[in-house]
Parts: structure tokens; C-alpha cells; sequence
């Protein structure tokens, strides 16, 4: 079933590059070029294709409000195609040859830490929508995902104090991502008293697909009398076969509870649900809160994508949060000029999806609410659990020993990224 889908991706993904390419004379001279930079190939494909679409939405949606700045936005889309290094170059030929002011990308951290150089050396913005390990604030890069302390951390809490979990498999994706969350948690949980042994790691290549043998090992874990559960950053669709073999063993969520942090609407609409249902994931916003701004965001997605079955997920509401923050600061800034607009962007608000208004912190980081929701069996979640309120992002771990000492404030005087407060120094880029 992946590889058709996979396929079905790449055929869209041909057709949509096809299209623009056919259609872009057609643009006046005189845009605003927004860059869209995620794969519509490869592993990532699963999930990024789906921000690409809603990046176009959101672009349709403003151009027909007039523009920003009496200009019309002009999307340009590239494929990276999940090849980390190629991010890299179609960042800079986005910045440089189409003069894209601003760009909406990336997936994975290692995407992200490609393409960070080049919008660091040509003085660009970059907003990146997925939930991420922190450990980073860039003068560049708005991130409106998760940093951990909005994601992982209440997950395991949750897991912890609701469920009474107390042996934890660790389970990732071989990348940035996962060994750097896993690395702050497995500090925070043994901060919390657990024993190095009720503690299993395991990592595994992108698109693993034979997971027969770990799983066996999981379920092994399980046995030894103490309330065992999975924290996944298992990322791409790694996630299906995954899940596919936990159904195999007859690993319940009762057994031993999953709480994933990759895994939303739009990877399980891929998946035979049934198995999987009572399992957990851990995000900021869910395609069943129940607010007004959320059913117009569903109706204008459906009636976008001409498709009632699509659903909507996280990192589509972050890239609504991105975009929406960003069209408020050109027109405080009344220029798109990246540096006037990286300045304007602090302190600007805008209603989020799950209720409220998130706003962009100093440290390049958003407001959000943090959700726990079930799996149930028609692919959409259950939300069990949420935080009274909007958790501000942090880009430094308090649990890393490197990183505690360490704020970000990209605002005068101290713009500055990683600044240590009892060195008072800033140890890396600084304007």
C-alpha cells in the first residue's frame, strides 16, 4: 500500500511541478515569490506533500483578499525530493535565482540543519512547521512546531502520571531529531528517578520496513511486571509497517501504550486503523478540536483540495500560524525586506487553530497549546488531555547540562541566539 501511495505522491507531485512550470509566464512581473521548499518525493513525501497544498491554499486564499501590499503572492515550488543535501541547494537557487522573500519548509531536522547555513549567509527567513528536538535558535528561522518542553515533555508526563508508566522504550528515527529528544528524555526521566535499566533505546534507518525483531524485543521489554510504554520518533513512513507489526504481536495500547510525535490524520489515512486504536499521539493541535476558526480551516482545506476524505494535521495548522504571522509583519514592516521583516515578526499574534492566539517569542519560538490525543479507529484522535493554556517554546533544554544556562532573544541589544547567562556571553551567531 506505501509504495502505491508513495507513487500516487510522486505523480502529484510531477503533475503540480508540471502545472506551475506551464502556468508561470503568466505571472506579472511585479510578485511577492514565496518559496515552498518540501518533499514531494522520496520518504518524506508521506507527510510533506500535504504542506506544500496547504501552502498553496493559503497563498490562493490571500491573493484573493488582494494581496499583501498591494502585490499578489507568487508560490515557488521545489522538490527536494528527501535528499538532505539537496534541500541546501534548492534553498539557495529559491533565494538567489527566484527571489523568493520568504520560504515554508522542511520536515526533518536534518532537512532543516542542511538548509540553516544558506538562509544564515544570504540573510533570508525561513519558518519550519514540524515539532523539532530545540538546541537551536537561529536569527533565520521561525519555528512555529514544537520545541520539546510543547511536545515531549508533557507527553511523557502524561504518560507518567495519568497512565502510571514507569519503563520506557525509547524508539526513533536515526537522525537529529530523535537522538536529541531522546537524549533531553532520557535525562528528564531519570531527573525523575528512573533507573537506567526500565530504560530501552532503539534507532533505526528512514523507510525501515522489518520491524519484527524489535517489536519482539518491545514486547520482551514489556514483560518484566512494570507499566511499560513507547515514545515514538519514529519518522516517514516508517511509521506503517511499525504499526502494522504491532497489530502482527498483539501489542495493544492496554499491553503497552505508543505515544508518537510524527504520527497524525495524515499518516494514519494510509493505515488499517483497528489495530492501532487506544495508541497515543502527542501534538499541538488536532483535526477534532472543536472551535469555530478550526471548522473554517477544515471547510476552505476540503473545498481547496476538492477531496472530503483529506484530512488536516499539525504541521499544516503551524504553516497556517507561520503564514498568517508573516503576512502581519509585512504589513507592519510595509516592506518584505527579510531584515525589516524578522524584526516586525516578534511579538506578533494571530489565532491558532486549537483556541487562543499564539504568538512569536524573542527566542523565534510560538505560544502553543499542548494535546494528547487517542487513536480511534475512523483515523482521527481523541483528545484525553490538553494544557490549560499556551506553553511558551523553549529553545533550550533545561535538563542538558549544555543547554540550561542558555536563553535566546533575538531582540536589542542582545540579539542573540545562545547567550550564556552566567558567562554573559553569546557563543554563537550574534548581529
Amino acid at each position: 500500500m506505501i509504495k502505491t501511495r508513495l507513487k500516487n505522491l510522486a505523480i502529484a507531485a510531477a503533475v503540480t511541478a508540471t502545472s506551475l512550470a506551464g502556468t508561470s509566464l503568466s505571472w506579472a512581473a511585479d510578485t511577492i515569490k514565496v518559496g515552498i521548499l518540501h518533499s514531494l518525493s522520496g520518504t518524506m513525501a508521506i507527510s510533506e506533500t500535504t504542506l506544500k497544498d496547504t501552502m498553496l491554499m493559503l497563498i490562493d486564499e490571500q491573493n484573493k483578499k488582494g494581496g499583501v501590499l498591494g502585490k499578489k503572492l507568487e508560490p515557488v515550488v521545489v522538490d527536494p525530493a528527501s535528499d538532505w543535501p539537496l534541500f541546501a541547494e534548492k534553498a539557495r537557487e529559491l533565494i538567489t535565482k527566484d527571489k523568493a522573500v520568504v520560504t515554508f519548509g522542511c520536515w526533518t531536522s536534518v532537512s532543516r540543519k542542511s538548509v540553516l547555513p544558506v538562509f544564515e549567509e544570504l540573510n533570508s527567513i525561513l519558518f519550519y512547521p514540524v515539532q523539532y528536538e530545540g538546541e537551536e535558535s537561529s536569527k533565520n528561522v521561525f519555528y512555529t512546531g514544537a520545541a520539546p518542553n510543547q511536545q515531549a515533555i508533557p507527553a511523557v508526563d502524561y504518560l507518567m502520571n495519568e497512565l502510571g508508566v514507569t519503563r520506557w522504550v525509547l524508539a526513533g528515527t536515526d537522525y537529529v531529531y530523535p537522538r536529541t529528544t531522546n537524549k533531553i528524555l532520557e535525562a528528564y526521566l531519570t531527573a525523575k528517578g528512573v533507573e537506567k535499566g526500565d530504560i530501552m533505546i532503539n534507532y533505526t534507518p528512514f523507510g525501515h520496513s522489518d520491524w519484527q525483531s524489535i517489536v519482539s524485543d518491545i514486547k520482551k521489554f514489556g514483560t518484566a511486571g512494570k507499566k511499560t510504554a513507547v515514545v515514538s520518533t519514529i519518522n516517514g513512513d516508517a511509521n506503517v509497517p511499525f504499526y502494522k507489526e504491532l497489530g502482527n504481536q498483539g501489542i495493544s495500547a492496554e499491553d503497552i501504550p505508543v505515544i508518537a510525535f510524527s504520527v497524525g490524520e495524515e499518516e494514519l489515512s494510509g493505515l488499517d486503523t483497528k489495530p492501532l486504536v487506544g495508541h497515543l499521539a502527542a501534538w499541538n493541535y488536532f483535526m477534532s478540536v472543536d472551535t469555530d476558526e478550526n471548522d473554517g480551516f477544515i471547510s476552505a482545506w476540503k473545498q481547496y483540495i476538492k477531496d472530503n476524505k483529506r484530512v488536516t494535521n499539525d504541521p499544516m495548522e503551524a504553516h497556517y500560524i507561520g503564514f498568517n504571522m508573516w503576512v502581519k509583519a509585512v504589513e507592519k514592516a510595509g516592506t518584505t525586506d527579510p531584515a525589516a521583516v524578522q524584526k516586525a515578526l516578534i511579538g506578533v499574534a494571530v489565532p491558532n487553530l486549537s483556541g487562543g492566539y499564539s504568538a512569536m517569542l524573542p527566542n523565534h519560538h510560538i505560544t502553543k497549546p499542548v494535546l494528547i490525543g487517542e487513536i480511534q479507529d475512523n483515523g482521527q484522535f481523541d483528545i484525553v488531555w490538553k494544557t490549560s493554556g499556551l506553553v511558551p517554546g523553549d529553545a533550550w533544554s533545561d535538563y542538558l547540562p549544555g543547554s540550561r544556562d542558555l536563553i535566546s532573544d533575538w531582540r536589542a541589544p542582545l540579539s542573540c541566539g545562545n547567550y550564556n547567562v552566567k558567562s554573559k556571553k553569546c557563543s554563537g551567531q550574534n548581529y
